[in-house]
């Protein structure tokens, strides 16, 4: 069997002002047919997942480009369409394949294309042929669309938020591709559109206990994957939202069935399944209440993973005024700040203007004097067993303001905190401060969880904010869940905002 597989990835924030160009897919390396051997423990993690496999079972793989970007606005439009040619390019040269599994993202967007994986499978549909497998792994915060499932004979997402089972998904997507392509099933989807918008951790019940129904029912005869995806809720496209989709060996009513069920039970738990964010005085209040331990907050409206510019500064500013120390912050993109702390080397005390540099979203400046703790060249984090690049780092001591014990990490890769070892890595035990202030939205938990007394979770002014029922749509219609209180009873629409 000879499998041709591909990974381009980005989640797009369409109301971002920055665009995402070639150097944000630079930043972690561009690899053209080899990231499976170049880059295994980074973003090369899923085609060497898929290598293993294939040369398990006896399988030839051709490998064409992988190419991964931080979230931020619409990719650009020249980018897009060079990734996309070129491993239409490559497959055309490896003709003829036995099946084709791709690793995208599902909420890409670029100039001119509002569904970018729509697009890319309806293209290799066409150079295949309608009887080569075609299958793709999304992230699960995906715009399913018909697009999508009209060119794929499987697409599954990840099944867990944080995304610690993108692994177990290229397992499960490889198998029934070579399932497939034996004559051993013929895959049939059918789609919920539950008419949501909103964030759902997997972490927490009722979620865990959702995501173990999902699970349960793939046991079932003739159900060959379920998925709930989440949808990302700062992208304005008109396929934007949660869908649940099944898929069936050969009986699209069983497909229909079970995608149905799990969106009822989705709508049933609507209310129970809301994260409650607070204010920043309400979290703080809460952190310095406790006397022993560590507390996480988590700057959820500033996670660049939702591409926000990971610099705001509300809540630093606001631990400075009421003097909140024994904690730390991070990680804080500011490049010009690090390269200052660079020149000035370990050791140095300079007076410093951090974060409040990428716009209204990002708050005011701050002013502090710093002691430079230590500088790490190509930092790094763990990321669901994979390795993660900060570029070059510096941990900062806050010494003015009279605050005691307050440490930052700042980055010159916009990145959100992952693990620990964002901090750790550069010396800084942040798990033995009473507070840590990570810039994510849910992706740090697996890591800090078992670490804390508590998490909180915290809404700024910030680029993405948790205000599920005034994100200014234009192209998504208003009628979702939170802005309209059923809007499966409100068919007819509201038509956009």
């Amino acid at each position: 069997m000879k499998l041709f597989a591909a990974e381009l990835a980005t989640e797009t924030n369409t109301f971002s002002p920055a665009p995402t160009g070639l150097a944000a897919f630079a930043e972690n390396g561009i690899y053209r047919g080899d990231a499976s051997r170049m880059a295994p423990e980074g973003i090369g993690l899923m085609l060497s997942t898929l290598r293993g496999l294939a040369e398990a079972d006896g399988n030839s793989l051709v490998e064409s480009v992988c190419a991964v970007a931080q979230p931020a606005g619409p990719t650009l439009r020249a980018v897009y369409e060079r990734f996309r040619d070129e491993i239409l390019t490559d497959l055309r040269a490896a003709m003829p394949v036995d099946a084709v599994q791709l690793f995208l993202h599902g909420a890409m967007v670029a100039d001119g294309y509002d569904d970018c994986e729509g697009d890319l499978l309806a293209r290799v549909r066409e150079v295949v042929g309608p009887g080569v497998p075609v299958g793709a792994e999304l992230d699960l915060h995906c715009h399913f669309t018909e697009l999508m499932r009209a060119s794929a004979d499987i697409i599954i997402a990840y099944k867990e938020y944080p995304h610690v089972d993108a692994v177990p998904r290229c397992v499960e997507l490889y198998g029934l591709l070579v399932r497939m392509h034996r004559g051993e099933i013929r895959p049939v989807t059918a789609v919920f559109d539950c008419r949501m918008v909103g964030l759902w951790h997997t972490t927490k019940e009722p979620m865990k206990s959702f995501v173990r129904r999902m699970q349960e029912l793939e046991m079932q005869q003739d159900v060959l994957s379920v998925s709930f995806g989440h949808g990302f809720p700062w992208g304005d496209v008109a396929d934007s939202g949660a869908k649940v989709w099944a898929i069936a060996d050969a009986d699209e009513s069983l497909a229909q069935k079970v995608a149905r069920q799990l969106g009822d039970e989705i709508w049933a738990m609507r209310l129970s399944t809301q994260i409650p964010a607070l204010s920043v005085d309400e979290a703080l209040e809460q952190a310095c209440a406790s006397s022993d331990g560590c507390c996480v907050l988590a700057d959820v409206a500033d996670n660049a993973g939702g591409g926000a510019p990971g610099d705001s500064t509300f809540i630093l500013k606001r631990m400075i005024e009421l003097k909140v120390g024994h904690a730390a912050v991070g990680v804080i993109f500011d490049p010009g700040a690090v390269q200052l702390c660079v020149d000035a080397g370990e050791g140095a005390v300079i007076d410093l203007r951090i974060g409040g540099k990428q716009g209204v979203t990002s708050g005011d400046p701050l002013d502090l004097r710093v002691a430079v703790r230590a500088i790490r060249t190509q930092h790094e984090q763990t990321m669901f067993g994979a390795r993660s690049p900060l570029g070059t780092a510096v941990w900062l001591e806050v010494l003015s303001a009279g605050v005691q014990d307050l440490h930052l990490v700042v980055a010159t890769m916009r990145s959100q905190v992952f693990s620990p070892d964002a901090f750790s890595g550069l010396g800084l035990d942040a798990l033995s401060k009473r507070l840590v202030v990570v810039k994510s939205t849910q992706h740090f938990y697996a890591a800090f969880a078992t670490h804390a007394k508590q998490v909180l979770y915290v809404s700024t002014p910030g680029a993405i904010s948790p205000n599920f029922k005034s994100i200014p749509y234009a192209k998504r219609k208003a009628n979702y869940w939170p802005r309209v209180d059923d809007p499966h009873v409100s068919e007819a629409g509201l038509g956009c905002c």
